[in-house]
């Protein structure tokens, strides 16, 4: 069996939500207009840089950013790359009721069909990688296939649980009702693309008022030697692997970091055995290769 190496780019296309949303920037209009950024200058720039490679990717798009920006995610649309969902306004899911998670998801799911001229999406990520324990319960409900958001792996993909249970430490109480270990729920048939804070542009490379651990000014080169040191011991030690790096306009929009990314995609083609694929096509060639459990929970619409 020829070896596989699959390696390709999400691009969370917040634009002005991830700002209004989740950047406690919704009252700033200097900040809003690093969104205005993403959608108008980051975007046509980096389909510019996927059309000189050849390479098709995954988009996540908030709701609200397609209704913000039809023009430049049409583009994306119909070049050919994957559109897959991240909620409406980038909504923090911890913050929300179970109900207010119901209807993101369902405006979102109607915004992006109806764009993507009738095609549902098959993939999620949530807003800032921040979910609830009913996150995998509401896509597998809306019969979505894989989520990008966990990461409980950075090179392989796998199947979602639902119901894992923890016990937190009540420092209030005896220590024995606390002291407890983590049960682990239901399969699931829902692939999971694991996240990977490692393999994202945004915490190095981009400056927020309200963060304190945001950044903006690493040099690309010392990010550009963390990507290739991560996927050159994963190209030595597993025979098959995924790297799923995730991008941002705002970010990798900027002309430093696309620079940064012509060095990476060229120094990668330089690989044998390498393929740029969507995240979509991962969780397909995963599915093939690894039956869920016989009980497993399956994504609507689909079986065991």
């Amino acid at each position: 069996m020829p070896r596989k190496v699959f390696i390709g780019f999400g691009v969370d296309a917040d634009a002005a939500s991830g700002w209004i949303g989740s950047l406690g920037a919704e009252n700033s209009p200097t900040d809003v207009s690093r969104g205005m950024y993403a959608g108008e200058v980051g975007i046509p720039r980096l389909l510019k840089l996927f059309a000189k490679y050849g390479i098709k990717t995954t988009w996540f798009i908030p709701g609200h950013s397609i209704e913000t920006f039809p023009e430049q995610l049409a583009a994306v649309r119909d070049a050919g790359h994957e559109i897959g969902l991240h909620g409406y306004l980038h909504e923090r899911q911890t913050r929300l009721t179970v109900e207010q998670q119901k209807d993101v998801l369902d405006r979102a799911y109607d915004v992006l069909t109806k764009f993507n001229n009738g095609i549902p999406p098959k993939g999620n990520c949530a807003p800032c990688w921040d979910t609830t324990r009913d996150s995998a319960r509401l896509l597998i409900e809306k019969g979505i296939e894989y989520d990008h958001s966990d990461m409980a792996h950075d090179s392989q993909a796998y199947y979602l649980r639902l119901g894992d249970d923890w016990t937190k430490i009540n420092y209030e109480v005896e220590a024995e009702t606390w002291m407890k270990p983590l049960v682990r729920g239901a399969e699931t048939g829902l692939v999971e693309i694991p996240a990977n804070w490692y393999l994202d542009d945004w915490p190095p490379l981009i400056f927020v008022k309200t963060a304190a651990n945001s950044n903006g000014w690493v040099n690309t080169r010392d990010v550009e030697q963390l990507w290739k040191d991560m996927f050159t011991y994963l190209y030595r030690e597993e025979e098959n692997f995924i790297f799923p790096i995730t991008i941002h306009p705002d970010v990798s929009g900027r002309p430093h970091v696309l620079l940064m990314l012509e060095r990476f995609i060229e120094w990668i083609n330089t690989h044998d055995d390498v393929q740029w694929v969507r995240m979509i096509d991962m969780a397909n060639d995963f599915r093939s290769r690894v039956a869920p459990a016989t009980n497993a929970i399956m994504p609507a619409d689909l079986t065991v």
